[in-house]
């Protein structure tokens, strides 16, 4: 069997929102996320809460973060989101407080089923819990929890759940040491 993708099947995938919301968030998302001239912070929580984005307080948002869906996006209190995140939310993602995604990181809610032929679309929520940090240019693939004051280190890809309290390295990451925070 070849694959075929002209029977592309989205499994009745649809993004949340009428295409009028969908054009208007792509506007806001061409002029002002994916423009490096504007740095503040504060004029994109506002955008992504009015489009439905629920965030705390004291976020921090770099330039070139690109966000699919801001309805499908939650942000706890001092969440720091680096330059050039890809947050691909077709399902759900949720970030907890005191929450690291560095510079280039992925949170890809979607992928595709490459053993049928027609490549059908598969989706899965991402949670990172309370004080996870996620490494420079790392990657978390679709369903995948990352627990308390986990670290996934830079360039790592997680494809499975990640324990509290637990550094991660590699493709596929894997459990290297235990975190510990010094007080």
């Amino acid at each position: 069997m070849k694959t075929n993708l002209s029977q592309y099947n989205k499994n009745g995938y649809q993004p949340g929102r009428n295409s009028i919301i969908v054009a208007l968030w792509y506007l806001c998302k061409l002029l002002i996320f994916n423009n490096p001239f504007l740095p503040f912070s504060v004029i994109k929580v506002v955008i992504l809460r009015i489009f439905g984005a629920s965030i705390g307080q004291r976020c921090v948002i770099k330039p070139l973060v690109r966000v699919k869906y801001p309805w499908r996006l939650s942000l706890g209190e001092n969440v720091w989101i680096g330059e050039s995140v890809w947050i691909d939310n077709l399902a759900d993602v949720k970030i907890g407080n005191n929450c690291c995604i560095s510079q280039g990181a992925m949170l890809l809610t979607g992928n595709h089923d490459y053993s049928t032929k027609t490549f059908d679309l598969k989706i899965g929520n991402i949670s990172l819990e309370e004080g996870a940090w996620i490494g420079a240019k790392a990657i978390v693939c679709p369903s995948v929890k990352v627990a308390s004051h986990a670290v996934l280190t830079a360039g790592s890809v997680a494809t499975n759940d990640l324990e509290a309290y637990t550094i991660y390295q590699g493709n596929p990451a894997k459990a290297k040491k235990r975190r510990a925070i010094n007080t």
